[in-house]
């Protein structure tokens, strides 16, 4: 066979047609709009979990001393619940959204920092993952109770170990943590790609309203959630070196 015919190995996200092929093609991809989907998807998917959640929450108050669920199930629906809406829910969604129209609006190729979109979008997916590993890891780590259930404002001191002895809230800390991480480092890259990225004549003035509201969404999220995540260290700080950052006494 000629040398310039010469057939080489498919490397991972090639072999078309196949379900490994579309699976590997979507772990590697760093194409804004494939990530786009798939910030959707996980939007989905997580919200289709925080519903079945919000199904037995109604259940549970659909009839005076409702047995659906234990008094500490219900708490721990509550605050799953709650916290999958807001991080894995509306912002993956929202997340979805920009990435995918943002640049196609601008006139860029792609996003600022491509492996940057793609690491964003699995912190984020695996974050959500790791708050559910705690429905079924919760019970096995030093005797501790399942899933967190100081409901999802977890308010001192019900987040303290005097009331949550067991790793729950630190699952509930350590997700949000990592999910902080991947939406400040995904929102600076949307801001680096708006500001600099824009297509010749392309000018602030003439960008599109939504490309605005990106822009102004992405800005709030870099200056109020690195608080937000500064606060899940203090508070595993708290639980684990004896910190005082939570306590009124202190």
């Amino acid at each position: 066979m000629d040398s310039g015919t010469e057939l080489r190995p498919a490397r991972p996200g090639e072999e078309r047609g196949t379900a490994t092929g579309w699976m590997m093609d979507l772990a590697y991809t760093v194409d804004h709009k494939k990530l786009g989907m798939l910030y959707v998807g996980t939007g989905l998917l997580f919200f289709v979990l925080a519903g079945i959640m919000a199904l037995l929450i109604r259940a549970q108050l659909a009839f005076p001393n409702g047995h659906v669920t234990s008094p500490q199930e219900y708490n721990s629906l509550i605050t799953v619940h709650g916290t999958v809406m807001i991080f894995w829910v509306a912002m993956p969604i929202i997340f979805g959204m920009i990435n995918y129209l943002v640049p196609l609006m601008i006139g860029a190729r792609d996003m600022a920092f491509p492996r940057l979109n793609a690491f964003s979008f699995w912190l984020t997916f695996f974050s959500g993952w790791f708050l559910f590993l705690s429905f079924v890891a919760g019970p096995g780590l030093y005797g501790g109770s399942g899933a967190p259930d100081a409901g999802w404002f977890a308010v001192a001191p019900l987040t303290s170990t005097a009331f949550s002895k067991g790793p729950s809230i630190d699952y509930w800390s350590l997700s949000i943590l990592i999910s902080g991480i991947g939406s400040v480092t995904g929102a600076i890259n949307i801001m680096v790609t708006i500001i600099c990225y824009r297509t010749k004549g392309m000018t602030l003035h003439r960008m599109p309203l939504f490309v605005w509201i990106a822009l102004v969404t992405m800005f709030l999220v870099v200056v109020f959630l690195p608080p937000l995540s500064a606060a899940q260290i203090m508070l595993t700080l708290e639980r684990y070196l004896g910190a005082k950052f939570f306590d009124a006494q202190a």
